[in-house]
């Protein structure tokens, strides 16, 4: 069996954060969803059933949990933050495509949300 790529995902992670542009943004918080896709070799747990040879989900939703902890103005700069943060903490991450939703924007509109997609790699 040849592995010509692989990819670990976390979907729908749910947090209430304080990012946004307008001060009661900051101070109430808003409802968010992120999803995670990473490129990432799993050849050796294929094979070993060892959690050490793949990507460690929780080790992962720590980062990203603590990442969403930090207010920012912008969820870009969210999204900045928390790919950097990942790319370091996990030497073997090719590649990241992250989205955050922010569930119920401020914006007038009945929606499921307005948000950031980023595709980031090394």
């Amino acid at each position: 069996m040849e592995l010509n790529s692989s990819y670990i995902l976390l979907e729908n992670l749910r947090f209430h954060s304080y990012h946004g542009v307008l001060p009661q943004e900051r101070k109430t918080g808003n409802d968010y969803v992120v999803n995670l896709r990473f490129r990432y070799d799993v050849t050796d747990a294929l094979t070993s059933d060892d959690v050490n040879d793949t990507l460690n989900y929780a080790e992962v939703f720590k980062v990203v949990s603590q990442e969403m902890d930090v207010p920012s103005a912008l969820i870009e700069r969210v999204a900045g933050r928390m790919g950097s943060r990942l790319f370091r903490t996990f030497p073997a991450i090719e590649s990241i495509d992250l989205k955050i939703i922010k569930v119920n924007p401020p914006m007038g509109a009945c929606c499921d949300g307005a948000g950031v997609e980023v595709h980031l790699t090394k």
